[in-house]
């Protein structure tokens, strides 16, 4: 995809689409799963983009925990990997603010 059609589809998703979509990745914060669950189940059929981001947070808190519990026998793993979770989830958040279709790096899409 060139400059050009990023760029339209960019200018195409509204104020609105991109804070729900910054919201479901901010919800690590507070809500863990439950949060982009939710926000995907209300918005998929409104917004393309709220719809991709929200299962992209969904699937990138299904790994954080399923990396929780595989760490958890470490003293340091759950605390690296909650760090990260929140650092990536903040990243994500000001990414999808900027209408940019963010994907999470380490991530294995176990939900399309």
């Amino acid at each position: 995809m060139n400059d050009e059609a990023k760029n339209s589809d960019v200018d195409a998703i509204s104020s609105d689409e991109r804070t729900w979509a910054m919201l479901a990745h901010l919800s690590i914060l507070v809500l863990g799963v439950i949060g982009p669950l939710v926000i995907w189940l209300v918005k998929k059929e409104e917004s393309k983009f709220v719809a991709d981001q929200a299962m992209e947070a969904l699937n990138f808190h299904i790994a954080v925990l399923i990396a929780t519990v595989v760490l958890a026998c470490t003293v340091v793993g759950p605390v690296v990997v909650a760090i990260g979770a929140v650092v990536y989830g903040i990243i994500a958040g000001l990414e999808a603010n900027k209408g940019v279709y963010y994907r999470y790096p380490y991530t294995v899409r176990l939900i399309k």
